[in-house]
């Protein structure tokens, strides 16, 4: 079974920056894709950014510029660092794996999520 776990949310004034990591466990071959999405209250969860095994990324328009995915294929660990935070950045930011067992199956597999607020 494999498992995610998410670290580094919280709360941040405006302009600040926060560091999320997503840590997967378990028995697996490989992670093909890594990703981040959000959900803000009343709106519908959307994707921030992903990343793949080789490491080629791609980012929601309106995160262009201010955040970085980035991952640790050693650790089997993604990590989303955000700069130059905004109100509507406020949302609870889920990690997200495409994941292969040995046995061939490749599935999706969410984290808990962790709960990031932007506020003065």
């Amino acid at each position: 079974q494999v498992q995610l776990v998410e670290s580094g949310g919280g709360l941040v004034q405006p302009g600040g920056s926060l560091r999320l990591s997503c840590a997967a466990s378990g028995s697996f071959s490989s992670i093909h894709i890594m990703g981040w999405y959000r959900q803000a209250p009343g709106n519908q969860r959307e994707l921030v950014a992903r990343i793949t095994s080789s490491g080629a990324t791609n980012y929601a328009d309106s995160v262009k510029g201010r955040f970085t995915i980035s991952r640790d294929n050693a650790k089997n660990t993604v990590y989303l660092q955000m700069n130059s935070m905004e109100l509507e950045h406020t949302a609870v930011y889920s990690c997200n794996t495409v994941t292969q067992l040995s046995s061939g199956y490749v599935y999706t597999i969410w984290g808990q999520g962790t709960q990031v607020t932007v506020s003065s």
